[in-house]
C-alpha cells in the first residue's frame, strides 16, 4: 500500500514509517496539518494516517477539507490521545474512516488500515457502469456513451478513460497514468500527450461542455461540466 503519515510526533513518525516500510509498504510523511494534506490532495494513496492535533491545520479540519472541498476519498485512520464519544463522533463527522487511539499497537494500525484499503478497493467495483455528468462508461463491456450517443474508443483511450472516472473528481497524475498504460516507461516523450489529444477528440469536441480537465504540471480529472484548462 500507499501510505500517507500525517504526525507531528517525530518519534512516532519514526516508528510508523520504519515499521510500514519493513512489512513492504511505501510511506510518505508530513508534520504538519497543511503540508499533509496539500500531499492527500495532489498524489493518490491507499490510506493516511492522520493525527487530529497538529500545527498549521488539526486533523479534523483537513479531514473535512479533503472531503468537501478536494472531493477525495482516501481512506483515512484518525490517530487521537482522547478517548472520548465525542471526540470520536467528531472524527467520523470530519469524515474519517476509522479512529486510533494512542497508544496502540502497530500490528492493530495495519491491520484496520489493510480492512480498510480492501473496502475502498471492494466499493470502487461494485458498480460496473461509472458516471460523470453525461458520460456513462461500462467497465465490463467497456462501452461508453455521452447523450446517449455511443464513443468508439481504441483500447489505450478506454484505458484512460476508466482510470480517470473511477479517480474522479480527483486528479490523476501524468505518472500514474503512464504507469497504467506503460509501466511508467512512455515509448516517447509525446505519446501520454497524443493519447489525450485523442481521448478529447471524442469524449469532449462533440459536445457543448469539456469534462477532461488539465492541471498543469500534474495532470488530468474529468469532472462534471465547468469550465476547463487549457488543453495540452
Amino acid at each position: 500500500m500507499q501510505i500517507l503519515i500525517i504526525e507531528d510526533d517525530k518519534d512516532l513518525t519514526a516508528n510508523l514509517y520504519d515499521y510500514l516500510e519493513a512489512k513492504g509498504h511505501t510511506a510518505t510523511t508530513a508534520g504538519d496539518g497543511v503540508t499533509g494534506l496539500h500531499l492527500a490532495i495532489v498524489n493518490d494513496y491507499d490510506a493516511i494516517i492522520m493525527d487530529i492535533n497538529m500545527p498549521g491545520m488539526d486533523g479534523l479540519t483537513a479531514c473535512k477539507k479533503l472531503r468537501d472541498e478536494a472531493g477525495k476519498n482516501t481512506p483515512v485512520l484518525m490517530l487521537t490521545a482522547k478517548d472520548t464519544l465525542d471526540d470520536k463522533l467528531a472524527g467520523f463527522e470530519s469524515g474519517a474512516d476509522d479512529y486510533l487511539v494512542k497508544p496502540f499497537a502497530l500490528q492493530e494500525l495495519l491491520a484496520r488500515l489493510t480492512v480498510l484499503n480492501k473496502r475502498q478497493s471492494s466499493d470502487a467495483n461494485t458498480s460496473a457502469v461509472l458516471q460523470v455528468g453525461d458520460l456513462s462508461f461500462n467497465t465490463k463491456t467497456l462501452e461508453a456513451s455521452r447523450e446517449g450517443k455511443t464513443i468508439h474508443l481504441a483500447p489505450t483511450s478506454i484505458k484512460i478513460l476508466e482510470l480517470l472516472m473511477r479517480k474522479s473528481p480527483s486528479v490523476v497524475s501524468r505518472q500514474e497514468i503512464e504507469t497504467v498504460l506503460w509501466q511508467g516507461s512512455p515509448p516517447n516523450s509525446d505519446a501520454l500527450r497524443v493519447h489525450m489529444h485523442t481521448l478529447r477528440t471524442l469524449v469532449d469536441r462533440p459536445f457543448k461542455e469539456p469534462l477532461i480537465q488539465t492541471i498543469h504540471g500534474i495532470g488530468f480529472k474529468i469532472t462534471a461540466a465547468t469550465k476547463s484548462e487549457d488543453a495540452i
